[in-house]
Protein backbone atom coordinates (compact mmCIF):
# COMPACT_ATOMS: atom_id res chain seq x y z
CA UNK A 1 0.00 0.00 0.00
CA UNK A 2 3.19 2.15 0.30
CA UNK A 3 2.35 5.99 0.84
CA UNK A 4 -1.30 5.75 -0.02
CA UNK A 5 -1.44 3.74 3.71
CA UNK A 6 0.39 6.46 5.11
CA UNK A 7 -2.13 8.71 3.93
CA UNK A 8 -5.34 7.02 5.14
CA UNK A 9 -3.57 6.41 8.55
CA UNK A 10 -2.61 10.27 8.92
CA UNK A 11 -6.31 11.23 8.00
CA UNK A 12 -7.42 9.20 11.45
CA UNK A 13 -3.99 9.97 13.35
CA UNK A 14 -4.20 9.08 16.94
CA UNK A 15 -4.25 6.07 19.34
CA UNK A 16 -8.02 5.86 18.33
CA UNK A 17 -8.11 6.58 14.73
CA UNK A 18 -9.81 4.96 11.97
CA UNK A 19 -6.98 3.31 10.04
CA UNK A 20 -5.01 2.15 13.51
CA UNK A 21 -5.90 -1.07 12.71
CA UNK A 22 -4.37 -0.85 9.09
CA UNK A 23 -1.10 0.68 10.73
CA UNK A 24 -1.00 -2.53 12.07
CA UNK A 25 -1.37 -4.82 9.22
CA UNK A 26 1.55 -2.95 7.93
CA UNK A 27 3.34 -3.88 10.77
CA UNK A 28 2.11 -7.36 10.93
CA UNK A 29 3.16 -7.85 7.48
CA UNK A 30 6.69 -6.71 8.43
CA UNK A 31 6.68 -9.03 11.17
CA UNK A 32 6.15 -12.04 8.92
CA UNK A 33 8.81 -11.03 7.05
CA UNK A 34 11.08 -12.30 9.44
CA UNK A 35 9.39 -15.69 9.03
CA UNK A 36 9.92 -15.28 5.01
CA UNK A 37 12.83 -13.47 4.47
CA UNK A 38 15.75 -15.93 4.97
CA UNK A 39 17.83 -14.69 2.36
CA UNK A 40 21.36 -14.61 2.74
CA UNK A 41 23.54 -11.95 2.32
CA UNK A 42 27.51 -11.79 0.55
CA UNK A 43 28.02 -9.28 3.12
CA UNK A 44 30.51 -9.55 5.99
CA UNK A 45 28.30 -10.36 9.09
CA UNK A 46 26.86 -7.27 10.62
CA UNK A 47 29.59 -5.30 13.13
CA UNK A 48 27.17 -3.85 15.31
CA UNK A 49 27.91 -5.17 18.91
CA UNK A 50 26.75 -3.96 22.03
CA UNK A 51 29.36 -1.29 23.69
CA UNK A 52 31.25 -3.28 26.67
CA UNK A 53 30.77 -0.36 28.64
CA UNK A 54 27.12 -0.82 28.19
CA UNK A 55 24.96 -1.77 31.52
CA UNK A 56 24.41 -5.08 32.06
CA UNK A 57 20.89 -5.19 32.70
CA UNK A 58 19.29 -8.55 31.37
CA UNK A 59 20.18 -12.11 31.43
CA UNK A 60 19.65 -15.69 29.75
CA UNK A 61 16.27 -16.02 31.37
CA UNK A 62 14.82 -19.41 29.47
CA UNK A 63 11.44 -18.04 30.50
CA UNK A 64 8.33 -19.62 31.68
CA UNK A 65 5.93 -21.88 30.81
CA UNK A 66 2.85 -19.36 31.38
CA UNK A 67 4.65 -16.95 29.36
CA UNK A 68 5.12 -19.48 26.35
CA UNK A 69 1.36 -20.40 27.14
CA UNK A 70 0.29 -16.72 27.01
CA UNK A 71 2.55 -16.29 23.65
CA UNK A 72 0.65 -19.62 22.26
CA UNK A 73 -2.65 -18.24 22.87
CA UNK A 74 -2.06 -14.94 21.40
CA UNK A 75 -1.40 -16.71 18.02
CA UNK A 76 -4.74 -18.88 18.01
CA UNK A 77 -3.43 -22.17 20.23
CA UNK A 78 -1.30 -25.40 18.99
CA UNK A 79 -2.62 -26.56 16.04
CA UNK A 80 -2.72 -29.94 16.03
CA UNK A 81 -0.97 -31.63 12.73
CA UNK A 82 1.28 -34.87 13.59
CA UNK A 83 2.47 -35.25 10.46
CA UNK A 84 3.64 -31.68 9.68
CA UNK A 85 4.92 -30.67 13.04
CA UNK A 86 7.42 -34.17 12.99
CA UNK A 87 8.41 -33.16 9.63
CA UNK A 88 9.62 -29.80 10.96
CA UNK A 89 10.84 -31.50 14.44
CA UNK A 90 13.26 -33.51 12.13
CA UNK A 91 14.42 -30.74 10.15
CA UNK A 92 15.24 -28.54 13.35
CA UNK A 93 17.28 -31.52 14.13
CA UNK A 94 19.01 -32.05 11.02
CA UNK A 95 19.61 -28.10 11.01
CA UNK A 96 21.06 -27.75 14.16
CA UNK A 97 23.33 -30.31 13.93
CA UNK A 98 25.12 -28.14 11.06
CA UNK A 99 24.75 -24.82 12.45
CA UNK A 100 27.33 -23.07 15.03
CA UNK A 101 25.82 -24.32 18.16
CA UNK A 102 24.88 -27.68 17.59
CA UNK A 103 24.76 -28.35 21.75
CA UNK A 104 21.74 -25.85 21.39
CA UNK A 105 18.44 -27.65 22.28
CA UNK A 106 14.68 -26.64 20.43
CA UNK A 107 11.40 -27.31 20.50
CA UNK A 108 8.78 -26.26 18.17
CA UNK A 109 5.60 -25.54 18.29
CA UNK A 110 3.05 -25.04 15.63
CA UNK A 111 0.92 -22.32 15.67
CA UNK A 112 -3.06 -22.13 14.85
CA UNK A 113 -3.13 -18.82 12.87
CA UNK A 114 -3.38 -18.21 9.19
CA UNK A 115 -0.88 -15.47 9.33
CA UNK A 116 3.01 -16.05 7.69
CA UNK A 117 5.17 -16.02 10.32
CA UNK A 118 7.70 -17.71 12.64
CA UNK A 119 9.88 -16.45 15.06
CA UNK A 120 12.19 -17.87 17.99
CA UNK A 121 12.64 -17.00 21.96
CA UNK A 122 16.29 -17.02 23.33
CA UNK A 123 15.73 -20.28 25.42
CA UNK A 124 15.52 -22.65 21.94
CA UNK A 125 11.33 -22.07 21.47
CA UNK A 126 10.97 -22.24 17.72
CA UNK A 127 7.45 -21.47 16.22
CA UNK A 128 5.68 -21.25 12.91
CA UNK A 129 2.18 -20.57 11.94
CA UNK A 130 0.18 -23.31 10.07
CA UNK A 131 -0.02 -20.23 7.12
CA UNK A 132 3.59 -20.39 6.92
CA UNK A 133 3.87 -23.69 6.50
CA UNK A 134 1.06 -24.05 3.79
CA UNK A 135 3.12 -21.26 1.84
CA UNK A 136 6.16 -23.50 2.02
CA UNK A 137 6.09 -25.82 -1.17
CA UNK A 138 9.06 -28.10 0.03
CA UNK A 139 11.17 -29.09 2.75
CA UNK A 140 14.45 -26.61 1.63
CA UNK A 141 11.80 -23.90 1.85
CA UNK A 142 10.42 -24.58 5.30
CA UNK A 143 14.48 -25.33 6.16
CA UNK A 144 15.25 -22.17 5.08
CA UNK A 145 12.69 -20.25 7.78
CA UNK A 146 14.05 -22.69 10.53
CA UNK A 147 17.60 -21.81 9.89
CA UNK A 148 17.11 -18.19 10.19
CA UNK A 149 15.48 -18.93 13.48
CA UNK A 150 18.03 -20.66 15.01
CA UNK A 151 20.75 -17.99 13.73
CA UNK A 152 18.56 -15.65 15.64
CA UNK A 153 19.22 -17.63 18.90
CA UNK A 154 22.92 -18.90 18.32
CA UNK A 155 24.05 -15.05 17.45
CA UNK A 156 22.03 -13.97 20.28
CA UNK A 157 20.17 -11.33 19.08
CA UNK A 158 17.08 -11.01 20.73
CA UNK A 159 19.68 -10.37 24.23
CA UNK A 160 21.63 -7.72 21.93
CA UNK A 161 18.99 -5.85 20.87
CA UNK A 162 17.16 -5.67 24.40
CA UNK A 163 20.80 -4.15 26.01
CA UNK A 164 21.29 -1.95 23.26
CA UNK A 165 17.04 -0.53 23.58
CA UNK A 166 17.69 -0.51 27.87
CA UNK A 167 20.81 1.30 27.33
CA UNK A 168 19.27 3.88 24.89
CA UNK A 169 16.37 4.45 27.01
CA UNK A 170 18.92 4.72 30.15
CA UNK A 171 21.04 7.52 28.44
CA UNK A 172 18.21 9.55 27.12
CA UNK A 173 16.72 9.49 30.37
CA UNK A 174 19.70 10.57 32.37
CA UNK A 175 20.00 13.65 29.95
CA UNK A 176 16.45 14.54 30.54
CA UNK A 177 15.72 14.21 34.16
CA UNK A 178 19.50 13.87 35.70
CA UNK A 179 21.14 16.52 33.79
CA UNK A 180 17.81 18.49 33.37
CA UNK A 181 17.74 18.69 29.63
CA UNK A 182 14.59 17.50 28.04
CA UNK A 183 15.39 18.45 24.23
CA UNK A 184 18.37 16.91 24.17
CA UNK A 185 16.96 13.66 25.55
CA UNK A 186 14.02 13.60 23.44
CA UNK A 187 16.33 14.43 20.22
CA UNK A 188 18.71 11.28 21.93
CA UNK A 189 15.85 9.09 22.25
CA UNK A 190 14.46 10.30 18.30
CA UNK A 191 18.25 9.07 16.78
CA UNK A 192 18.04 5.83 18.95
CA UNK A 193 14.73 4.86 17.02
CA UNK A 194 16.32 4.92 13.53
CA UNK A 195 19.68 3.32 15.37
CA UNK A 196 17.13 0.36 16.82
CA UNK A 197 15.83 0.12 13.43
CA UNK A 198 19.17 0.14 11.96
CA UNK A 199 20.40 -2.67 14.14
CA UNK A 200 17.50 -5.02 14.00
CA UNK A 201 18.08 -4.69 9.81
CA UNK A 202 21.59 -5.83 10.32
CA UNK A 203 20.53 -8.35 12.69
CA UNK A 204 18.68 -9.39 9.70
CA UNK A 205 21.21 -9.55 7.60
CA UNK A 206 23.59 -11.63 9.51
CA UNK A 207 20.85 -14.21 10.35
CA UNK A 208 20.36 -14.68 6.63
CA UNK A 209 23.73 -15.31 6.28
CA UNK A 210 24.27 -18.00 9.19
CA UNK A 211 21.11 -19.61 8.32
CA UNK A 212 22.13 -19.99 4.48
CA UNK A 213 25.23 -21.46 5.46
CA UNK A 214 23.75 -23.68 7.72
CA UNK A 215 21.00 -24.40 5.21
CA UNK A 216 23.59 -25.62 2.69
CA UNK A 217 25.90 -27.53 5.28
CA UNK A 218 22.47 -29.77 6.53
CA UNK A 219 22.65 -31.07 2.63
CA UNK A 220 18.85 -28.70 1.82
CA UNK A 221 18.84 -26.79 -1.32
CA UNK A 222 20.44 -23.59 -0.26
CA UNK A 223 17.91 -22.31 -2.81
CA UNK A 224 14.83 -22.77 -1.11
CA UNK A 225 15.50 -19.32 0.90
CA UNK A 226 15.21 -17.45 -2.05
CA UNK A 227 11.97 -19.31 -3.79
CA UNK A 228 9.87 -18.43 0.02
CA UNK A 229 11.12 -14.83 0.07
CA UNK A 230 10.13 -14.75 -3.44
CA UNK A 231 6.33 -16.19 -1.97
CA UNK A 232 6.28 -14.28 0.74
CA UNK A 233 6.88 -11.14 -1.05
CA UNK A 234 4.27 -12.17 -3.89
CA UNK A 235 1.76 -13.08 -1.01
CA UNK A 236 1.76 -9.76 0.37
CA UNK A 237 1.22 -7.78 -2.71
CA UNK A 238 -1.97 -9.98 -3.12
CA UNK A 239 -2.84 -9.08 -0.03
CA UNK A 240 -2.29 -5.19 -0.56
CA UNK A 241 -3.92 -5.26 -4.07
CA UNK A 242 -0.38 -3.22 -5.03
CA UNK A 243 1.48 -4.51 -8.04
CA UNK A 244 4.27 -5.10 -5.58
CA UNK A 245 4.58 -5.45 -1.61
CA UNK A 246 6.60 -2.22 -1.36
CA UNK A 247 9.71 -1.70 0.49
CA UNK A 248 10.09 -0.62 4.22
CA UNK A 249 10.95 3.03 5.52
CA UNK A 250 13.91 4.10 7.66
CA UNK A 251 12.38 2.74 10.25
CA UNK A 252 11.46 -0.49 9.37
CA UNK A 253 13.17 -3.28 10.95
CA UNK A 254 13.74 -5.45 8.05
CA UNK A 255 15.97 -4.63 4.66
CA UNK A 256 14.04 -4.42 1.38
CA UNK A 257 12.53 -7.22 0.21
CA UNK A 258 14.21 -6.92 -3.72
CA UNK A 259 17.29 -5.98 -2.09
CA UNK A 260 17.52 -9.77 0.12
CA UNK A 261 16.17 -11.80 -3.36
CA UNK A 262 19.29 -10.31 -4.68
CA UNK A 263 21.48 -10.96 -2.32
CA UNK A 264 20.01 -14.65 -1.02
CA UNK A 265 20.42 -16.00 -4.90
CA UNK A 266 23.92 -14.84 -5.21
CA UNK A 267 25.03 -16.40 -1.33
CA UNK A 268 23.04 -19.11 -2.46
CA UNK A 269 25.65 -19.52 -5.54
CA UNK A 270 28.72 -19.18 -3.26
CA UNK A 271 27.45 -22.42 -1.29
CA UNK A 272 27.47 -24.45 -5.32
CA UNK A 273 25.22 -24.55 -8.50
CA UNK A 274 21.12 -24.98 -8.43
CA UNK A 275 20.50 -28.77 -7.54
CA UNK A 276 23.25 -29.45 -5.29
CA UNK A 277 20.94 -29.59 -2.11
CA UNK A 278 17.44 -31.80 -1.81
CA UNK A 279 14.48 -29.85 -1.38
CA UNK A 280 12.15 -33.12 -0.54
CA UNK A 281 8.89 -31.59 -2.16
CA UNK A 282 7.13 -34.77 -2.39
CA UNK A 283 7.51 -35.53 1.37
CA UNK A 284 6.73 -32.47 2.20
CA UNK A 285 3.63 -31.94 0.32
CA UNK A 286 2.39 -35.31 2.18
CA UNK A 287 3.37 -34.06 5.39
CA UNK A 288 1.05 -30.71 4.65
CA UNK A 289 -1.77 -32.33 2.81
CA UNK A 290 -5.27 -31.60 4.56
CA UNK A 291 -4.07 -29.09 7.10
CA UNK A 292 -6.41 -26.10 7.91
CA UNK A 293 -6.03 -22.83 5.65
CA UNK A 294 -6.91 -19.04 6.33
CA UNK A 295 -9.53 -18.10 9.23
CA UNK A 296 -10.90 -20.79 11.84
CA UNK A 297 -14.74 -19.99 10.79
CA UNK A 298 -15.52 -19.86 14.38
CA UNK A 299 -13.29 -16.44 14.14
CA UNK A 300 -14.85 -15.22 11.26
CA UNK A 301 -14.48 -16.15 7.67
CA UNK A 302 -14.36 -14.37 4.34
CA UNK A 303 -16.42 -16.09 1.58
CA UNK A 304 -16.31 -14.39 -2.09
CA UNK A 305 -17.34 -10.44 -1.03
CA UNK A 306 -19.54 -12.05 2.29
CA UNK A 307 -18.17 -11.73 5.88
CA UNK A 308 -19.29 -14.22 8.08
CA UNK A 309 -18.29 -14.20 11.80
CA UNK A 310 -20.55 -17.58 14.15
CA UNK A 311 -19.48 -16.41 17.11
CA UNK A 312 -20.22 -12.78 17.33
CA UNK A 313 -23.62 -13.65 14.95
CA UNK A 314 -22.91 -11.10 12.32
CA UNK A 315 -22.45 -10.93 8.57
CA UNK A 316 -22.05 -8.45 5.48
CA UNK A 317 -21.38 -8.25 2.25
CA UNK A 318 -18.87 -5.70 0.84
CA UNK A 319 -19.72 -3.74 -2.81
CA UNK A 320 -18.73 -5.20 -6.26
CA UNK A 321 -14.35 -4.09 -6.53
CA UNK A 322 -13.56 -4.90 -3.26
CA UNK A 323 -11.22 -7.35 -1.45
CA UNK A 324 -11.84 -7.97 2.23
CA UNK A 325 -9.28 -9.96 4.87
CA UNK A 326 -10.27 -10.95 8.21
CA UNK A 327 -7.25 -9.73 10.40
CA UNK A 328 -7.20 -10.30 14.32
CA UNK A 329 -8.18 -6.79 15.55
CA UNK A 330 -10.98 -5.96 12.22
CA UNK A 331 -12.24 -6.76 8.90
CA UNK A 332 -9.83 -4.97 6.28
CA UNK A 333 -11.01 -4.04 2.58
CA UNK A 334 -9.52 -2.09 -0.39
CA UNK A 335 -10.55 -1.73 -4.04
CA UNK A 336 -7.91 -3.24 -6.27
CA UNK A 337 -6.32 0.40 -7.44
CA UNK A 338 -6.19 1.50 -3.48
CA UNK A 339 -8.75 4.61 -4.04
CA UNK A 340 -11.50 2.82 -1.82
CA UNK A 341 -10.89 1.47 1.72
CA UNK A 342 -12.85 0.37 4.51
CA UNK A 343 -12.97 -1.19 7.89
CA UNK A 344 -15.18 -2.95 10.02
CA UNK A 345 -14.33 -3.60 13.68
CA UNK A 346 -15.90 -4.06 17.24
CA UNK A 347 -15.63 -1.21 19.86
CA UNK A 348 -15.96 -1.04 23.74
CA UNK A 349 -19.32 1.04 24.50
CA UNK A 350 -21.92 0.86 27.61
CA UNK A 351 -25.48 0.37 26.82
CA UNK A 352 -25.91 3.76 27.94
CA UNK A 353 -23.69 5.28 25.69
CA UNK A 354 -25.03 6.97 22.56
CA UNK A 355 -23.94 6.13 19.46
CA UNK A 356 -23.41 9.39 17.93
CA UNK A 357 -20.77 9.48 21.06
CA UNK A 358 -19.21 6.42 20.07
CA UNK A 359 -18.18 8.10 16.93
CA UNK A 360 -17.26 10.97 18.45
CA UNK A 361 -14.93 8.56 21.00
CA UNK A 362 -13.48 6.42 18.71
CA UNK A 363 -12.49 9.00 15.59
CA UNK A 364 -9.73 11.45 16.32
CA UNK A 365 -9.73 13.24 12.91
CA UNK A 366 -12.90 16.17 12.83
CA UNK A 367 -16.09 15.05 12.39
CA UNK A 368 -18.09 17.64 9.76
CA UNK A 369 -20.13 19.29 12.07
CA UNK A 370 -23.96 18.81 11.29
CA UNK A 371 -23.23 15.52 9.74
CA UNK A 372 -23.88 12.91 12.35
CA UNK A 373 -27.05 11.16 11.74
CA UNK A 374 -29.47 8.99 14.30
CA UNK A 375 -31.18 6.44 12.01
CA UNK A 376 -31.69 2.27 11.91
CA UNK A 377 -29.80 0.08 10.08
CA UNK A 378 -32.76 -2.61 9.22
CA UNK A 379 -33.99 -3.06 12.89
CA UNK A 380 -30.34 -2.19 14.34
CA UNK A 381 -29.95 1.23 15.92
CA UNK A 382 -26.81 3.00 14.04
CA UNK A 383 -25.06 6.31 14.07
CA UNK A 384 -23.63 7.82 10.62
CA UNK A 385 -21.12 10.65 10.08
CA UNK A 386 -18.94 12.63 7.85
CA UNK A 387 -14.75 13.19 8.00
CA UNK A 388 -12.93 14.85 5.73
CA UNK A 389 -9.24 14.80 5.40
CA UNK A 390 -6.48 15.98 3.12
CA UNK A 391 -6.64 12.93 0.92
CA UNK A 392 -9.33 11.12 1.59
CA UNK A 393 -13.49 11.32 2.81
CA UNK A 394 -14.76 8.93 5.29
CA UNK A 395 -18.50 7.43 5.90
CA UNK A 396 -18.75 6.38 10.06
CA UNK A 397 -21.08 4.56 11.43
CA UNK A 398 -21.53 3.01 14.65
CA UNK A 399 -24.38 0.10 14.87
CA UNK A 400 -25.43 -1.71 17.77
CA UNK A 401 -26.30 -5.17 17.24
CA UNK A 402 -27.52 -6.83 20.49
CA UNK A 403 -25.65 -6.00 23.11
CA UNK A 404 -21.97 -5.55 21.05
CA UNK A 405 -21.14 -1.78 19.01
CA UNK A 406 -19.46 -2.42 15.97
CA UNK A 407 -17.97 0.46 13.67
CA UNK A 408 -18.20 0.45 9.76
CA UNK A 409 -15.92 2.74 8.21
CA UNK A 410 -15.39 3.54 4.11
CA UNK A 411 -12.76 5.89 2.72
CA UNK A 412 -12.47 7.04 -0.78
CA UNK A 413 -9.37 9.13 -1.99
CA UNK A 414 -9.76 12.63 -2.38
CA UNK A 415 -13.12 14.56 -3.01
CA UNK A 416 -15.60 11.75 -3.78
CA UNK A 417 -17.72 10.81 -1.52
CA UNK A 418 -17.96 7.22 -0.72
CA UNK A 419 -21.81 7.40 0.35
CA UNK A 420 -23.68 5.16 -2.16
CA UNK A 421 -21.40 2.24 -1.76
CA UNK A 422 -21.27 2.82 1.95
CA UNK A 423 -25.11 2.72 2.72
CA UNK A 424 -25.44 -0.55 0.74
CA UNK A 425 -22.35 -1.82 2.23
CA UNK A 426 -24.10 -0.77 6.26
CA UNK A 427 -27.64 -2.00 4.63
CA UNK A 428 -26.18 -5.60 4.06
CA UNK A 429 -25.30 -5.86 8.07
CA UNK A 430 -27.72 -8.42 9.57
CA UNK A 431 -27.74 -10.77 12.24
CA UNK A 432 -27.61 -14.82 11.90
CA UNK A 433 -28.80 -17.66 14.14
CA UNK A 434 -26.56 -20.13 14.64
CA UNK A 435 -27.85 -23.00 12.18
CA UNK A 436 -27.28 -20.27 9.76
CA UNK A 437 -23.39 -20.94 10.08
CA UNK A 438 -23.77 -24.65 9.68
CA UNK A 439 -22.49 -25.01 6.52
CA UNK A 440 -19.56 -22.69 7.01
CA UNK A 441 -17.10 -25.15 6.62
CA UNK A 442 -13.64 -24.45 6.94
CA UNK A 443 -11.13 -24.54 4.01
CA UNK A 444 -7.94 -26.24 3.47
CA UNK A 445 -4.70 -27.52 1.82
CA UNK A 446 -5.48 -30.81 -0.66
CA UNK A 447 -2.33 -31.91 -2.50
CA UNK A 448 -3.57 -33.62 -6.16
CA UNK A 449 -1.59 -34.66 -8.90
CA UNK A 450 -1.58 -32.28 -12.43
CA UNK A 451 -3.44 -34.01 -14.78
CA UNK A 452 -2.32 -31.76 -17.68
CA UNK A 453 -0.15 -29.20 -18.05
CA UNK A 454 -2.22 -26.35 -17.82
CA UNK A 455 -2.39 -23.96 -14.43
CA UNK A 456 -5.65 -23.20 -15.06
CA UNK A 457 -7.20 -26.53 -14.94
CA UNK A 458 -5.97 -26.61 -10.83
CA UNK A 459 -6.70 -22.94 -10.25
CA UNK A 460 -10.45 -23.19 -11.09
CA UNK A 461 -10.67 -25.61 -8.41
CA UNK A 462 -9.50 -23.45 -5.75
CA UNK A 463 -11.72 -22.07 -3.27
CA UNK A 464 -10.52 -18.80 -2.89
CA UNK A 465 -12.71 -14.97 -2.85
CA UNK A 466 -10.31 -13.84 -6.43
CA UNK A 467 -7.70 -14.03 -8.18
CA UNK A 468 -7.80 -18.16 -8.08
CA UNK A 469 -4.84 -18.61 -10.89
CA UNK A 470 -2.64 -15.96 -9.21
CA UNK A 471 -3.31 -17.43 -5.65
CA UNK A 472 -2.75 -20.87 -7.20
CA UNK A 473 0.97 -20.08 -8.38
CA UNK A 474 1.88 -18.05 -5.48
CA UNK A 475 0.75 -21.11 -3.16
CA UNK A 476 3.17 -23.30 -5.55
CA UNK A 477 5.84 -21.08 -6.16
CA UNK A 478 4.73 -20.66 -10.00
CA UNK A 479 5.49 -18.23 -12.48
CA UNK A 480 2.18 -16.81 -14.62
CA UNK A 481 2.90 -18.97 -17.78
CA UNK A 482 4.22 -22.04 -16.17
CA UNK A 483 3.47 -25.17 -17.45
CA UNK A 484 2.38 -27.84 -15.02
CA UNK A 485 4.25 -31.28 -14.95
CA UNK A 486 1.86 -33.85 -15.48
CA UNK A 487 1.02 -36.61 -12.64
CA UNK A 488 3.07 -34.37 -10.32
CA UNK A 489 1.94 -33.04 -7.24
CA UNK A 490 0.03 -29.48 -6.27
CA UNK A 491 -1.70 -27.42 -3.86
CA UNK A 492 -4.96 -26.36 -3.46
CA UNK A 493 -7.33 -24.46 -0.99
CA UNK A 494 -10.84 -26.50 -0.80
CA UNK A 495 -13.57 -26.83 1.42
Amino acid sequence: MGGSLKQVRDAGRGGAGPFRVLACLAVALALSACAGEQTGTVLAPAAVKVPVEAPRVTGRDRGSDADHAKLVASFGGEYRAPATLRLLTEVTDRLVKASDRPDQSYDVTLLDSPVVNAFALPNGRLYATRGLVALASDTSEIAAVLAHEIAHVTLSHATARTELELRSQLVSRVVADVLNDPATGAQLQSQSRFALARFSREQELEADGAGVRTLARAGYDPFGAGRFLTALNRTIALKSGAGSAGEPDMLATHPGTAERIALVTRAARRTGAPGIGIDDRARYLAAIDGISYGDNPGDGAVRGRRFIHPNLGIAFEVPDGFTIENTRNAVLGTTGEGSRRLLFDQVEAGAEQGLDEVLKATWNDIIEPGSIETRSVGVHPAATAVSRGKDWTFRLAAIRVGDRTFRMIMAAKGATDPDPAFRRWIASLSAIAPEDTQALRPLRLQVVPAASASAEDLARRMAVPDRALDRFLVLNGLERGAALKPGESYKLVVE
